[in-house]
């Protein structure tokens, strides 16, 4: 063998299991063979008729060539985060793979095989990419390994125990024997897999955590060479660009189509639910026809509030002063008797904000009866086809996605209502005869068509104990749900859970969800990315009322709670960036550390005010993410999810007036620039922990950790953001 392996896998395979992809290409006997769980019988019945996955002696995630190439079935949207690498590490890792002839390709859309272990569904959310797969890529990779092993030691007549696997090399270094996967394809494709393949120890990891584990896109994202969705052609294909109404929830009352019908080019005009679509032979004549149209909208019902008149109504719910009830989500002690002489109250602001990716929505649909043929940067193939499925009358399994590249995302694509997908969808089959159309929106259509971070107001009341520390905790949180049934828990996420309140002998924290008429969804890091600003922007300021240092402060209520991971992390940003040296010049340092998504993340943030603007030139970042399986990335993403976290709170605002958007495009919804972006340090905790998510915990705390900052260079809170009004 080729190391020691002690880690028992956590899956039982069969060559039934790995067969996956001929034997259950139908659907049917997925649902007998997986009834183990809901979320496996739901995603079995949800595929039926679905593509089929990747056919392979190996499972439906491992093909292997007679050149030695191994293909790893990604079964996550590739957006930037580099998961295509992650999980062509793992894989690679445990079959002992040549790491330079491992190549990926995207999964075909099959929630049965391809689901997100973590989620239930075949998704790309929540940072769970890598922990989703890790254990179910690791016992895939093994397997497949050991059916080369088991090859090798019947051709040979030597023991499985004597061979060793290195480099897709299989070698019996006793006789001198070896051979490549290649060789011995076919009859390790005849092995019977183990039914419970023994994992490596991660001691004797010689890819994960190395930095060989680096991103296979990079030069052909330089050269042009990656097919997005906007590069898609095909013959006879149109191009469709959608009128829609400048406010949110209006209707298409009436249109006159005269003048986009002359515009050259143009091949159809019709109302969809959302607008009125305008097809062409190709994108400019869809924009020349677009603009052409005369619409009249039907604004009945819709939201007209300006952002300035929700912020009034957010601050009078979170004093309790309407009657709007509030969700309990932690409750202790006796709140009656607590708060009647606080000395600490608190209220931050935070506005609507877009997503912004580079690259605008698109899809590309063909539609031929029930089927539905998608091509595009899907996010939640489930959810698209679930909702595809409603707008063309069919069975979700038979809406066939072929995944692409994201230009960014950032929740974008995570719509839970498809909105551009379903548009593309009915375009589409209004064509018929599966002509493929390309659904296009721009940029403005995206920034005020879409929907948004949810705007948020916090308003906190705390007591503090005879050595300053926490001791009772009221929090209301006012913000639209994220979910159309249920409790806001994705808006509370970073209160409920954080040992500022843990260590509170009286809790008393709610959550309110008005109704409001705009659109809301995911937006990277989710609720954290306005929690971690009230959580530790509030501690910073308890910690000055007592005079005490912020990080022992922190520290302090960390081991109060007993909470080792975040002592970690403070200790090593702090060390690394020479917390509590002297600074020349008018720069100060503020820290924040905040957990999201099983991961925890410290930052400490250089900052001055230049022409009355905040200006951060470095950040040291300290994370403790589990197994760190490409540190390269995890630094790239901490880089990332700074820059992105520090222009929302530097610029990021999408205001309302008469209920329409007051920002369309760059121009009105500005970014942080590249002069502006700060160096970044990033420093890994060692950690033998199942790894946790890394592309968007670097979000939540710069925004904290910048405005600690300027607490100490001006003495004053921020209690809004953005920065920049």
């Amino acid at each position: 063998m080729t190391s020691p392996k002690t880690n028992s896998s956590a899956f039982t395979l069969t060559r039934r299991k790995l067969l996956l992809g001929g034997s259950l290409a139908g659907g049917a006997l997925v649902v007998g063979y997986t009834a183990a769980n809901f979320g496996a019988v739901a995603s079995a019945a949800l595929s039926i008729g679905a593509e089929a996955p990747l056919s392979s002696p190996f499972g439906p995630f491992i093909k292997i060539d007679r050149d030695n190439w191994v293909t790893v079935v990604n079964a996550f949207q590739e957006m930037g985060q580099g998961t295509h690498a992650g999980v062509s590490a793992i894989v690679a890792e445990e079959l002992d793979a040549d790491w330079d002839k491992v190549r990926v390709m995207s999964a075909p859309a099959n929630a049965a095989i391809y689901r997100n272990r973590d989620k239930g569904m075949q998704v790309t959310a929540g940072s769970s990419s890598i922990a989703a797969a890790w254990t179910q890529l690791r016992t895939a990779g093994a397997a497949a390994r050991d059916m080369f092993v088991l090859a090798a030691a019947a051709k040979w007549d030597v023991s499985a125990g004597s061979i060793q696997v290195r480099n897709s090399m299989v070698i019996h270094a006793a006789s001198g024997r070896q051979e490549s996967f290649g060789d011995l394809l076919e009859l390790a494709a005849k092995q019977e897999p183990p039914a419970a393949p023994l994992l490596k120890d991660i001691k004797n990891f010689t890819l994960v955590g190395s930095p060989r584990v680096r991103r296979m896109d990079s030069a052909l994202k330089a050269t042009g060479g990656v097919t997005y969705t906007q590069d898609v052609q095909m013959p006879a294909m149109l191009v469709a660009m959608v009128a829609h109404p400048p406010r949110f929830g209006s209707k298409v009352k009436s249109f006159d189509s005269a003048a986009a019908r002359r515009v050259k080019g143009v091949v159809d005009v019709f109302a969809i639910p959302s607008g009125v679509a305008v097809v062409a032979r190709d994108t400019w004549s869809a924009r020349k026809g677009k603009d052409a149209l005369t619409v009249t909208w039907d604004d009945s019902g819709t939201e007209r509030r300006s952002s300035e008149q929700l912020v009034q109504l957010y601050r009078q719910i979170g004093r309790g002063s309407t009657d709007e009830r509030g969700a309990s989500y932690h409750a202790k002690g006796d709140a009656a008797a607590a708060f009647k002489e606080t000395e600490f109250e608190a209220a931050y602001d935070f506005p609507y904000l877009a997503h912004a990716p580079m690259e605008p929505m698109n899809c590309v649909a063909q539609v031929v009866g029930r089927k539905v043929k998608l091509t595009f940067a899907s996010q939640l193939q489930t959810v698209d086809q679930v909702n595809s499925a409603i707008a063309n009358v069919t069975l979700p399994g038979m809406v066939q996605i072929e995944t692409l590249p994201a230009g960014g995302s950032f929740g974008r694509r995570g719509g839970m209502s498809s909105g551009y997908v379903v548009e593309s969808v009915r375009i589409a089959r209004h064509i018929g005869e599966g002509r493929p159309v390309k659904l296009v929106w721009t940029r403005e259509d995206d920034m005020t068509g879409g929907y948004y971070r949810p705007m948020a107001h916090h308003r906190l009341w705390v007591d503090r104990d005879a050595h300053g520390l926490p001791v009772a905790w009221r929090h209301h949180t006012v913000a639209q749900s994220l979910l159309p049934v249920g409790p806001n828990a994705t808006q509370v996420e970073g209160i409920k859970d954080s040992p500022y309140v843990a260590g509170c002998a009286v809790a008393d924290c709610r959550v309110f969800s008005p109704s409001v008429g705009v659109p809301v969804g995911f937006w990277r890091s989710v609720g954290h990315s306005h929690t971690a600003m009230v959580m530790e922007h509030t501690i910073d300021q308890l910690a000055r009322l007592g005079d005490h240092d912020p990080a022992e402060y922190r520290r302090a209520i960390y081991r109060k709670a007993g909470d080792e991971r975040r002592l970690a992390v403070l200790n090593l940003a702090c060390e690394r960036a020479g917390w509590g040296s002297s600074m020349a010049g008018d720069w100060a340092r503020g820290l924040a550390v905040h957990e999201a998504f099983g991961t925890v993340v410290a930052q400490v943030a250089e900052v001055a005010v230049v022409a009355g603007r905040p200006r951060v030139r470095r950040v040291v970042c300290a994370i403790d993410c589990g197994i760190a399986v490409s540190p390269d990335q995890i630094a790239a993403q901490m880089e990332g999810g700074i820059c992105f976290g520090l222009s929302a709170a530097m610029y990021g605002k999408i205001t309302l007036d008469n209920g329409v958007p007051a920002q369309d495009n760059f121009d009105t919804y500005e970014v942080l620039r590249i002069d502006e972006a700060p160096v970044v340090e990033t420093y890994i905790v060692p950690s033998q922990r199942h790894p946790s998510g890394v592309g968007e915990p670097g979000v939540p705390p710069i925004a904290p950790a910048v405005a600690n900052a300027l607490l100490v260079l001006t003495g004053k809170p921020t209690t809004s953001l953005p920065f920049v009004a």
